[in-house]
């Protein structure tokens, strides 16, 4: 069992059995009342974020899931589909499920896959990626020194806003949270 002295930013508890993870949490406390916790819960199925209140020390259920590592094989129309590289399960998700998380899925890449009950629910992915500029119109010498935009479709087929001196070819370093680019990466 899980108490509220437990929480902390990623913490995954069940709450009215849902799996949520803790975004964000603060101790409260006012004149004459128990200490409370305000917490800000985003549903690992849904992606909903809620914000609720908790009195201090209440105990919640520790969720029963599994982490595997899987390859990500393919897509076909929405299914995306993954291998255990251990055992050879495969299994498949839905754009729903993956949401965003779709565009940052690469061939024979591994990834870790958060199984709930037998069925798969979400994929844990690093903060940042490098991924290769598929096609942007092409940068103009001394274009390095405006503030200036133009999208960039990449490998995965997001198209993310990137500066004006990128270039086809490039590789660039994502944020997999805002769909932002971060920095130009030297590959190679």
């Amino acid at each position: 069992m899980l108490s509220t002295t437990d929480f902390r930013k990623g913490l995954r508890i069940k709450v009215e059995g849902e799996i949520f993870y803790i975004v964000d949490f603060q101790h409260g406390r006012t004149a004459q009342r128990r200490a409370q916790v305000r917490t800000k819960l985003k549903n690992i199925r849904t992606g909903a974020v809620l914000e609720r209140t908790f009195s201090a020390g209440e105990t919640f259920e520790e969720p029963d899931f599994e982490e595997k590592t899987m390859q990500f094989l393919y897509s076909a129309g929405s299914e995306y589909h993954f291998m255990d590289s251990k055992t050879y399960d495969q299994i498949s998700m839905t754009e729903e499920q993956l949401g965003d998380y779709r565009w940052y899925l690469k061939e024979a890449s591994e990834y870790r896959v958060m199984i709930f009950e037998g069925k798969p629910l979400n994929v844990e992915l690093p903060a940042s990626m490098v991924l290769k500029i598929a096609s942007t119109e092409p940068g103009i010498k001394g274009d390095s020194v405006t503030n200036l935009t133009k999208n960039a479709t990449l490998e995965t087929g997001l198209v993310v806003k990137v500066p004006l001196f990128i270039n086809e070819g490039e590789y660039v370093k994502i944020d997999t949270r805002t769909n932002e680019y971060i920095e130009r990466v030297k590959q190679g």
